[in-house]
């Protein structure tokens, strides 16, 4: 139901902004996202852009930054406007079949992750503690498990993955210091030239959609929920300032990993296909500190993935069935536990190789993207969604401008994914 002040004016107009430090109190969902998209598909690709392009595509930040903002931003504003979070908004507006096609598409990948992530962050651990890395994935699953049927689970997936952020960010800085710091006007040229080099189009949109995706916006709303945001947090700032400390995380992570593999691996011509063997790569730059550091930073990303992308999974799954969406209800834990044994028998049987499991949940990502962001796009443009508040005429031609660019890579995306499907399938 929309709402007006007693002068008449818009809602939102007269909210005042909050200071810093209740921004601060306030912010959380965006982060939990940050760690959703930082798994380890995200460093193997990262580090494969800078081995392959050098410094040629670090300038993709610059769409990850608009692209990741609008989505945030348009999701957490619908769910404001509408009273519902995004798939249940979906339900009321366009019926219960294209809400169970978003929630199943988006469960389907993130299940393929999951197996993914479990191999990443069992490498982490093997890196730090020389332990075999199935091992050390169930010491984490573990943890994982603890967090999901304890009380409070939102606190403690928050504050966990808040500490795997920090993490990351502090070992892929050392990093990337370690192995002698980027070079200054390469660094520029990259940021502002804007190259495509051949043969890059491809792996380049699936690094954009990876780390700016619509899913992780239509998640959000659901952990907004979870946070209790009102509606007076959508302009005294709390919804910005979350989305852009969710961006400038990502951005600040995935930059430092394309610059190590520029500086590295680039200039030997060397590549890499799961993320562990960057730690072997630098060993002789950077010594054995190099494996420990680089699994801080393996270990960080597989867990916080891991943490919250089951859940994921699971929640947009639950709003797409049109069952209860809380962290702490009975559908979601066991379904995460149920998702969780089933990835580790097909993890642990196929020797924990991340990339085929990696290139299916791709698949799955590339249909519930176009799909999902359809209705997201329709929504923000229905007059009667928002009715009472000032238009949102920014956001709009943002999202459009967005969506048309997510229909590109969508093309380009499964174009590549379709053909190595066929392959994987077929033995060749």
């Amino acid at each position: 139901m929309s709402e007006k002040t007693t002068t008449g004016a818009a809602f939102g107009e007269d909210v005042k902004r909050l200071p810093l430090k209740d921004l601060v109190k306030r912010i959380g969902p965006g982060l939990i996202a940050t760690g959703i998209v930082i798994g380890p598909g995200a460093v193997t690709t990262a580090s494969m852009l800078g081995a392959n392009y050098g410094y040629s595509l670090i300038w993709l930040v610059i769409p990850i930054i608009f692209m990741g903002i609008t989505f945030m931003m348009v999701t957490n504003r619908l769910a404001i406007v509408t009273g519902l979070p995004s798939i249940h908004a979906i339900r009321k507006y366009y019926g219960p079949v294209a809400a169970g096609v978003v929630g199943i598409a988006v469960f389907l990948a993130c299940l393929f992750f999951t197996m993914g992530n479990i191999s990443g962050a069992g490498a982490g651990m093997n890196l730090i503690f020389n332990m075999d890395w199935k091992i050390g994935s169930v010491i984490l699953i573990a943890i994982v498990l603890y967090c999901y049927f304890a009380k409070n689970v939102y606190s403690k997936v928050e504050k966990l993955i808040t500490a795997c952020i920090i993490v990351m960010i502090l070992s892929f800085y050392i990093t990337l210091i370690g192995v002698g710091g980027p070079d200054p006007g390469e660094l520029a040229k990259g940021m502002f030239t804007f190259q495509v080099p051949e043969g890059s189009l491809a792996t380049a949109l699936a690094f954009i959609s990876t780390n700016a995706a619509i899913t992780a916006g239509i998640y959000n709303t659901y952990l907004g929920k979870e946070k209790k945001w009102n509606k007076e947090d959508l302009f005294n700032g709390v919804m910005f300032t979350d989305a852009l400390v969710h961006v400038i995380s990502v951005v600040l992570i995935s930059g430092a990993i394309i610059l190590v593999g520029a500086i590295v691996l680039h200039p030997q011509g060397l590549s890499i296909k799961a993320p562990a063997q960057l730690a072997e790569m630098l060993v002789p730059i950077m010594g054995n500190a190099a494996r420990y550091i680089m699994g801080l930073a393996l270990v960080g990303a597989g867990f916080s993935s891991l943490l919250a992308n089951t859940q994921r999974g699971m929640v947009l799954l639950g709003a797409g069935l049109d069952r209860d969406t809380g962290l702490e209800t009975k559908f979601v834990r066991i379904g995460c536990l149920i998702c969780l044994a089933f990835a580790m028998v097909i993890c642990y049987s196929y020797g924990g190789s991340p990339t085929q499991l990696i290139l299916m949940a791709n698949v799955a990502t590339s249909i519930a993207t176009p799909v999902g962001g359809l209705f997201i796009l329709l929504l923000i443009w229905r007059n009667d969604v928002n009715e009472g508040y000032k238009k949102p005429t920014a956001l709009r031609i943002c999202m459009t401008v967005s969506y048309v660019f997510v229909l590109i890579m969508t093309y380009f995306g499964l174009k590549g994914y379709i053909p190595q499907l066929i392959a994987l399938f077929s033995g060749k």
